[in-house]
């Protein structure tokens, strides 16, 4: 076998096609089999370099489908719904927090109401009894209008802050859902995290990835342009044993 010959049947066997340039280079003399060697290893890993992604380059785009983001800290699932969950506790409990002392604040509110509504009373009575002592006199009936006007806006006073007492319960109450939704969420995690550990042991190989043959560039029934097909290689050896 010439060096032609031999340099052809590295091609075949690495699953390398020619380019014309490649055939009509081979009309003008005999290649070097090192060149063309370290050429087609050169080429492998230039293809290859262009489907990396600098994952500190990476943007993501609306039209863009593939690549994926990178496994960077912003990108990994478990890692994002593990910090969503630690926020949700952590500011379902400040909320807690809030609605607790809106609770407290109320029922303090309805305990000073209650002595404000005892004073208000005997403050009634006594300037009633004044009015029907002294009748005549205007101050005692300005008086016992404005205790009763005062009595009034005490009641008012009373049923808000049983309203904000309530609503403070029924959102504790509510809030319960946070709690719900944690749980859920800790679900999921825990079924992606079985997913990918058997994802990991059914794609798990005795043969390190650095010690693999590189993919071919080219199989048969590929659709690539600019390539010899086998009918050119087949004359092409022809033509030099016609010589």
């Amino acid at each position: 076998m010439n060096n032609i010959e031999e340099w052809i049947f590295i091609l075949l066997k690495r699953g390398n096609i020619m380019t014309q340039e490649e055939l009509d280079s081979l009309m003008n003399g005999e290649p070097d089999i090192t060149e063309v060697d370290e050429t087609s290893n050169s080429s492998d890993d230039s293809e290859f370099k262009k489907e990396l992604v600098d994952p500190n380059d990476f943007r993501i785009e609306a039209g863009k489908k593939w690549p994926p983001p990178p496994p960077t800290q912003e990108h990994k699932v478990v890692h994002q719904l593990d910090e969503v969950t630690k926020d949700t506790e952590v500011k379902g409990t400040q909320i807690f927090d809030q609605l607790e002392i809106m609770s407290n604040g109320a029922e303090e509110i309805i305990q000073q109401t209650k002595n404000i509504k005892k004073y208000l009373a005997s403050q009634e009575e006594l300037f009633g009894k004044l009015c029907a002592t002294f009748p005549h006199i205007q101050s005692f009936q300005n008086a016992l209008e404005a205790t009763k006007n005062a009595q009034k806006s005490n009641k008012e006073i009373i049923e808000s802050a049983n309203n904000v007492s309530d609503a403070s319960m029924q959102a504790m109450d509510l809030m319960q859902y946070q709690d719900i939704h944690r749980q859920k969420i800790e679900r999921v995690i825990n079924v992606m995290r079985a997913l990918a550990q058997y994802m990991n042991s059914l794609f798990e190989g005795k043969i390190d990835d650095n010690k693999r043959v590189s993919s071919a560039v080219f199989i048969t029934g590929d659709n690539k342009e600019d390539v010899a097909n086998e009918n050119d290689i087949e004359a092409l050896i022809a033509s030099f044993g016609a010589k």
